[in-house]
Parts: C-alpha cells; sequence; structure tokens
C-alpha cells in the first residue's frame, strides 16, 4: 500500500514518500525536489512538469500554470478576473459560468476545465512517486489550502479520479505543516499548552495557523488567510517598475509580447531573491524584445517603497487569527515562517514588531507541507505504526441549512417562505455529524450554503437535497430524521434521511427524563414549532443535534463514511434520572432516498469521461516518448559506431567492411535530419535493427577477444586447484580415498598432456590461457586440438571458433566432478561407550545394540535428541556410502 503526500503549489509541486526510515522527499527526471506545475500542450503530445517548464518559453499560449487559482473558481469571480490579465494563455467562460482553458493541442484548437489540467499534473505527480516507490500509487494525501471551498474541495477530488488517484484525506497545508512541526518534538508539555503560530507566505496567498500543542496532540485554534497575497505579487510589482522603465528608456512594450513578459516575470522572480540577502541588485536581460539588450538597477529600499501596499495587508490575517484564537502576543510561545514568498525581510521585520520575537526557521520552508500530509496518509494507512499523534482539524467556515417552512409558519419564517439553522458554525471540529429532525407530509428539500460569503467571493448556495418521496402511515405528518455530515475532506453533505413512525404501545419501564428535556421533547412532537425549534443553533436541541465523530476513526473506517450509525445518534430520552411505569412506543424506521445536486461540480458522467479522455491523452504521450527514445537510439547507435570502428573495432573488421559499414551510418544519420525527422516507431526499431544485423558480429568479436582470457584464466585456475589439493599431503585430506585422490589428478593431466606434452607444469599455466577445453570426454582430443591451431590461425576480424561461453562450461564440468571427492566431509569417529553406558537402562540399551535395524527409523524420528550413544555410528557409516553413489558415476 502507498503512502505518500502531494503538495500542490500555486507554482510547484512536492512529492514525499513515507519509508520504513522516515519521510523522504522523491526526486523527478531531472532530479529535483520541486516540479513545476505546468502542463504544456504540444503538436503530438503534452509535456508535463519540467518537461512542460522547459517549454514554455517557446510555446507561451500553449502553457498552462498556475492552475491551483483557476480550479472550482467561477469565472466572474474578481480575483480571477485580475489572475487572467496576467496569463499568457486564453480562458474564457463556460456555459455554465465557470473558466475553461484553450490550448492547441495535436494540431487543433481544443479547451480544458481546470479540473482536468489539475488532474493531468497529479497524473505526472503519481508517475514520479510510483517510479521512485517501485510500485502502483493509489491512496495518498492532498495538501490544500484552509480556505478552498465546498466546491473547489469536490473539484480536487475528482482531478484526483481522473488521474487515478484516491486520496485518503485533503488535509490543510497549515495544519500539514502543524503536523510536521509537533511529531518529531519529544519535549511537548503533557498539561501547559504550547501555543506556535504558523505564517506561510506562498507563491500566491498568505495563511496563518495558531496551533496548540501537548504531548501526542496538537489543536488547531484559529485560522485567517489572504487569498492574494504572496511572492508573486512581490515579483509583479517589480514587473510593472521595469515594464514602465523599458517602455520609457528602450522605447518597447513588453505587454505586446507574451515571451518578453514571461522572461521579465523570470528575471524579476531571481532578482527578488538576490534583494533578500543584498541591499541592492542589477537586472540584465540580453535580447528582451525587438533585438535590444536591456539592463537596470534596484535597491532594497526602493524595493520595499513599491511594495507598501502587500506589506500593509501583511498584518490583517495575524490580527485575525489572533482575535479568532483569544489569545495575546505573549501567549504566543514561538512562530515558525514558511513558504516560498517567506524569503523577503520586510515581511520578517512585520512578524517580528507583531509577535515581538523573533521569527524561527526551523522547518524546511518548501517541503514541510509534503511532509506533513505523507504523515498524515501513514496515520490514516494500516501499513504503518507511527508514533500515536492525535490531530484536531478545525472547519474555517460557517455552514447553515435551510428549508421551505410549511404553510402554517410561512408568517413567521420571512418573505421567503425559508427557515435555516447553523449547523456547522466556524473552527467545527473535521470530521462530525449532525441530525436535524424536521417534521413533513411529503417530499421536501433542504439547501446546504455559506453562513457568511463575505470574504469567499463564492455564491452562498452550495447544494440542494431532495429528500423523497415518502408517504406517512398516518395523517399527521411524518417525523423525518436527517443526518449531515462535515467528512474528513471538509466537504458536507446530507447522508442520509430516515422516517420515524410510532407502531403499536408496549408497557416497558422507562426512565423520566429532567424537566429542561421534557419541555424539549414536547417541542419536537409539535410539528408547528419544529422548524422553529431547529432554527437555534444549539447542540442540545433534539431538532440539530452535533454527532462528534473521532477524527482517527472517521478516517479510517471506511463505515463511517457511508453512513454507519453512530453513538451519538442514540435517542435523548434513554439518559434517565427516575424510574417510572410508562407506555413506550416501538419506532420503525425506513430510509427515504436523498437526491444530489451540487452547483458548479462535474456530472459523474463528465468525471468518467475525463477520465477515458485522459487515458488516450497519456497514451499518446507514452507512444511519442517511445518514439523519442527509439529516434535517440539510432542516432546514438551511429554516433557510437562510428567512433568505435575507427577507435578499439578497428582490427576487428576489415577495410572493405569497414568502409561500407561507415558510409552505411552517415546514409541513417543524413535519413534522420531529412526525411526520418517525424517517423513512426515501427520505422525507428527497423532502421535499428539493419545497422545491428553488421556492426553485432564486430561487437561479438571484440567482445570475444577481450572476455576469452579472463575465462581461460578461470579455468586454468580451478585445474590447478584441484591437482594441488589431490597430490596435498595436508592431514585435512587424509580421509579421501587415494584411487579418488588419483581420479582428480588424472582428470587434470588429461586436458594438460593433451595440449602441451613435455612442457613444465608453470609454463603449462602461463600458456593455457590461449586455450579451451569444450568436453569431458577423451574422444574431444582431436577436436580440440584443431580449434586451439584454427583459433591461432584466424586474425582478429575473423569469426572466433573458442567462445568464452563454451570456456565456462567446461570450467563448470570440473568443479562439478571435482568438488564432491576434495570437499567430502570427514567421518566422525565413534563415541566411547563405557561412559555413556550408564546414562541408558541396561534392557533398552540391549535391544538397542541387538536390533540396530529396528530402532534405526525411530531414531530419526522420534529419539534425535542424541540421548543414546549406540544410534550415531549408522549415521556415520552411511554417509560415506550416499557420497559414493554420484562420485562412481561421474568415474564411470
Amino acid at each position: 500500500m502507498s503512502v505518500v503526500g502531494f503538495d500542490f503549489g500555486n507554482e510547484s509541486c512536492i512529492v514525499a514518500v513515507a519509508r520504513q526510515r522516515g519521510i523522504d522527499v522523491v526526486l523527478n527526471d531531472e532530479s529535483k525536489r520541486e516540479t513545476p506545475a505546468i502542463v504544456c500542450f504540444g503538436d503530438k503530445q503534452r509535456f508535463l512538469g519540467t518537461a512542460g517548464a522547459a517549454s514554455t518559453m517557446m510555446n507561451p499560449k500553449n502553457s498552462i500554470s498556475q492552475i491551483k487559482r483557476l480550479i472550482g473558481r467561477q469565472f466572474a469571480d474578481p480575483e480571477l478576473q485580475q489572475d487572467i490579465k496576467t496569463f499568457p494563455f486564453v480562458v474564457t467562460e463556460g456555459p455554465d459560468g465557470y473558466p475553461l482553458i484553450h490550448a492547441r493541442y495535436l494540431g487543433e484548437s481544443r479547451t480544458f476545465t481546470p479540473t482536468q489540467v489539475f488532474g493531468m499534473m497529479l497524473s505526472n505527480l503519481k508517475e514520479i512517486a510510483e517510479k521512485n516507490l517501485n510500485a502502483a500509487v493509489v491512496d495518498c494525501c492532498i495538501g490544500i489550502p484552509l480556505y478552498f471551498t465546498d466546491l473547489q474541495r469536490r473539484a480536487v477530488l475528482d482531478a484526483a479520479t481522473i488521474a487515478g488517484l484516491h486520496p485518503l484525506r485533503l488535509f490543510h497545508e497549515t495544519t500539514a505543516t502543524a503536523l510536521a512541526y509537533g511529531i518529531y518534538k519529544t519535549d511537548l508539555p503533557e498539561n501547559d499548552q504550547l501555543n506556535v503560530a504558523f505564517v506561510d507566505v506562498g507563491h500566491a496567498s498568505m495563511q496563518v495557523c495558531i496551533a496548540g500543542f501537548k504531548k501526542g496532540q496538537l489543536k488547531v485554534l484559529s485560522q485567517s488567510y489572504d487569498r492574494s497575497l504572496g511572492g508573486r505579487d512581490f515579483d509583479e510589482v517589480l514587473f510593472n517598475h521595469f515594464a514602465a522603465k523599458f517602455k520609457e528608456e528602450y522605447k518597447i512594450d513588453v505587454f505586446q509580447n507574451a515571451r518578453a513578459c514571461l522572461r521579465l516575470r523570470a528575471a524579476c522572480e531571481k532578482l527578488k531573491k538576490v534583494l533578500s540577502a543584498n541591499p541592492e541588485a542589477p537586472l540584465n536581460i540580453e535580447c528582451l524584445m525587438d533585438e535590444k539588450d536591456v539592463r537596470g538597477f534596484i535597491k532594497r529600499d526602493e524595493f520595499e517603497q513599491l511594495s507598501l501596499p502587500i506589506l500593509e495587508r501583511v498584518k490583517g490575517p495575524l490580527e485575525k487569527a489572533l482575535a479568532e484564537a483569544g489569545l495575546t502576543v505573549e501567549n504566543v510561545h514561538m512562530v515558525e515562517v514558511v513558504g516560498s514568498g517567506s524569503r523577503v525581510p520586510a515581511i520578517n521585520k512585520i512578524l517580528t514588531e507583531f509577535f515581538k520575537k523573533e521569527p524561527r526557521r526551523t522547518m524546511n520552508a518548501s517541503e514541510c507541507v509534503a511532509r506533513g500530509c505523507a504523515l498524515q496518509c501513514a496515520i490514516l494507512s494500516p501499513t504503518f505504526k507511527v508514533r500515536e499523534f492525535q490531530v484536531n482539524e478545525s472547519f474555517p467556515f460557517s455552514i447553515s441549512l435551510s428549508w421551505k417552512a410549511p404553510s402554517s409558519d410561512a408568517q413567521e419564517s420571512g418573505p421567503d417562505n425559508k427557515q435555516s439553522t447553523l449547523v456547522f458554525p466556524k473552527g467545527n471540529p473535521i470530521p462530525s455529524v449532525k441530525a436535524l429532525t424536521i417534521y413533513r407530509s411529503g417530499t421536501f428539500s433542504i439547501d446546504v450554503q455559506y453562513d457568511d460569503v463575505s470574504g469567499l467571493q463564492t455564491p452562498a448556495k452550495i447544494s440542494t437535497y431532495t429528500i423523497g418521496p415518502f408517504q406517512s402511515t398516518k395523517n399527521e405528518k411524518a417525523k423525518v430524521k436527517v443526518k449531515v455530515r462535515l467528512n474528513v475532506h471538509g466537504i458536507i453533505s446530507v447522508e442520509s434521511a430516515t422516517l420515524l413512525e410510532e407502531e403499536e404501545e408496549i408497557e416497558v419501564p422507562v426512565y423520566k427524563e429532567p424537566a429542561g428535556e421534557n419541555s424539549k421533547m414536547e417541542t419536537d412532537e409539535a410539528p408547528a414549532d419544529a422548524a422553529a425549534a431547529a432554527a437555534t443553533p444549539s447542540t442540545n436541541d433534539n431538532d440539530v443535534s452535533m454527532q462528534d465523530a473521532n477524527t482517527k476513526a472517521t478516517a479510517n473506517a471506511p463505515g463511517a463514511e457511508n453512513g454507519t450509525p453512530e453513538a451519538g445518534d442514540k435517542p435523548v430520552q434513554m439518559d434517565t434520572d427516575t424510574k417510572v411505569e410508562a407506555p413506550k412506543k416501538k419506532v420503525k424506521k425506513i430510509n427515504i432516498p436523498v437526491v444530489e445536486l451540487v452547483y458548479g461540480a462535474m456530472a459523474a458522467t463528465d468525471v468518467q469521461k475525463a477520465v477515458e479522455k485522459e487515458f488516450e491523452m497519456a497514451l499518446q504521450d507514452r507512444v511519442m516518448e517511445e518514439t523519442k527514445d527509439k529516434k535517440n537510439a539510432v542516432e546514438a547507435y551511429v554516433y557510437d559506431m562510428r567512433n568505435k570502428l575507427n577507435d578499439k573495432y578497428q582490427e576487428f573488421v576489415i577495410d572493405s567492411e569497414r568502409e561500407a559499414f561507415t558510409a552505411k551510418l552517415q546514409e541513417v544519420e543524413d535519413w534522420l535530419y531529412e526525411d526520418g525527422e517525424d517517423e513512426t516507431k515501427g520505422v525507428y526499431i527497423a532502421k535499428l535493427e539493419e545497422l545491428k544485423k553488421q556492426g553485432d558480429p564486430i561487437e561479438e568479436r571484440y567482445k570475444e577477444y577481450m572476455e576469452r582470457g579472463t575465462v581461460i584464466d578461470q579455468l586454468a585456475y580451478c585445474i590447478n586447484s584441484y591437482r594441488e589439493a589431490a597430490m596435498s599431503n595436508d592431514p585435512k585430506f587424509d580421509h579421501i580415498d587415494i584411487n579418488e585422490k588419483q581420479k582428480v589428478i588424472g582428470y587434470c593431466s588429461d586436458y594438460v598432456s593433451l595440449f602441451f606434452p613435455g612442457c613444465h607444469l608453470a609454463e603449462i599455466i602461463f600458456r593455457f590461457i590461449c586455450y579451451q577445453v569444450l568436453n569431458e570426454c577423451v574422444e574431444a582430443e582431436n577436436w580440440l586440438r584443431e580449434k586451439k591451431q584454427h583459433q591461432d590461425s584466424l586474425p582478429k576480424y575473423a569469426t572466433p571458433v573458442l567462445l568464452s561461453a563454451d570456456v565456462r562450461k567446461k570450467a563448470e564440468a570440473v568443479d562439478r566432478f571435482c568438488k564432491p571427492i576434495m570437499t567430502k566431509p570427514k567421518p566422525l569417529p565413534p563415541k566411547p561407550a563405557t561412559p555413556e553406558a550408564p546414562a541408558t537402562p541396561p534392557p533398552q540399551g540391549g535391544e538397542q545394540q541387538q536390533q540396530p535395524p529396528q530402532e534405526n527409523p525411530n531414531a530419526s524420528t522420534n529419539e534425535n535428541a542424541g540421548d543414546n550413544a549406540n544410534p550415531a555410528p549408522p549415521p556415520a557409516s552411511a554417509e560415506p556410502m550416499e557420497t559414493d553413489k554420484p562420485e562412481n558415476t561421474g568415474s564411470a
């Protein structure tokens, strides 16, 4: 099971994986830890990540970046309209009011939704993780900004489905940072809470989180954000400054050239980084536009003055987070700064002045979110055992439910005939469940909406749920219990609806409830007052009751997400004080159909079509990559073989063959850059095979020449080693029969006498490297002598007749024959019978000595503990008998 965390940033992405030794950030194809979040569409394929970034300058109008700013947002969003002005690609409004991205792909204009492009980038990150893990990646944890709306969270899940991923959780980036910070802390207090403020200044947004830490747990106290305050805003300040300056000095308008805009923005980003460490910095760009070289200069003080409107907005989220947490500056013990945009000195200065303490940088500013997501995935995964650490997440929005009031309550509910109740207030734990009891006589609808949309720039209404049809068996209005869930992703949904009907009365002992609870039950029974009671946001109310769900249990148990009844759903009537005799009514529960309509979300059929389209595009990319690889293989073979023909292969090929082969290589090279520039994969494979038909024999001759000496040395060493062992007077070989030693000596001497009759042993070993033994039989003498003479007479460019593979086979044959003889184990000496006789009773010992054949099988199975002395000799005497059989066969 994969354990992967994805940090999908606005500018770049990071992938972290959990291994047995900890959390690792994996490298992409270019051995970089960060992968650009860019998708570039070409005429034949897509270029994702690092490949897309490399193609951006040459194809800016088809290079899609800053995908995170587009997903799940309406085209009319003022922030989105401001972003579109800086995009080099075309974004238009779709029929549903959401943006569509235009790009030219496979020679024609195409439109893509931001969710599709997001899914393309996730598939690239998935591929990076799979290459590093050498395993399929499905389960993961994806980091998202805490300000993502319900629709944006659903869009991220749809994008993950398109990429073939199954997120175990969408994790807030600030909470992931807090988890990565706290889980490794061994000095957290057990009683007093350690309050830490995390300030994340990313590429396009700023997020602030104040978390409280105790031993083994963290609790998010407050969260705040500014969706349009990030590092790119400082880049834009420099960009606008130098664009105006160059227009005045060099009479060029970079806004009229998309490539010039990209180059100037990239140069301004580098300039910002230089200014973070230096008081001043120059800017030089060659041939920016109209073949003009431009140069500029700016000081840090001037840059901060230009950025003053942005810097003034930094305190807003800080003050809001502190106020919502109910803390003072003195109660915040530490301040951690992360994010790619946090390196601006002016921001650190503001943080120091606000918190009255120096911000710390103990965490990796770019990788902490990915590491926290991988840790959360490991906590949710059953394959990893992680230190016990509880994460108490909170929801950053207020959610309410509204429904059409019955006609009897129309005057009280207002002019729009609507009633509502706050079900999930801001700061509500994630996940959670609440139950709502409504009295209706037929099908009705419930709207899920934001209670406050002032800072969201999104429609208030999230979704509508139609509950029904159903029919009460009685004439009065039916009692319907609706369960609303806030799941681990931060998505709100009506999970189920149940019709509650009371049947026959049964006399059973029940408990009488307190007066306060009794009054609320009377309110429930009155249909006219049901909606009014539900409008009061009280967790003790029977119309809206909070079901606190354990985060760990809900995340790990799929049954909780599928509507499994929880302990909190038990009737409150069971909490009793006084036992009385009263009639109890049996309640019949009937499930009611619930139809969901989410405004702006992709339909299930559209998601499936997007999955199929992604598969087709991925297949096209794979075919083009394989075609490129084959083309590169042909080109590499041409260059490599041409160089070797004039170098190390020179002695292994005749002049006429070399000239013909060189001419063929030149012909293929010319074809590659002319007619073969754009061919199919099969054509390149055929060309390579055609060249290898001429080149492989040359390579084989060179390879055999280089290996032959080594393998013959190994054979000579094998024969000499066994001969020396057989002729040795070492006592360790005394147990070997002299006849068996003669077998080894004779076996080795046969091959020596065949090649070198009358030669000294040292001279024989020296000259033996040029020859080879092919067979073990004596009948091979004439054939071996011919091969030796033939190989010596052949030039290097001729096909070899003495192959290294055959020499290895002969060495293995010698080893198979001699090794069993020379490594035969020394038999164990018989144990003296006198000291062991008292240990064995005389009757049993006598029986064993008189009947060893009968006792031997039992001794091997039941008496293998070695207590008896007499069963030991049979195995010692049987051992050489078993060894003799294969040796006699081999010698024959």
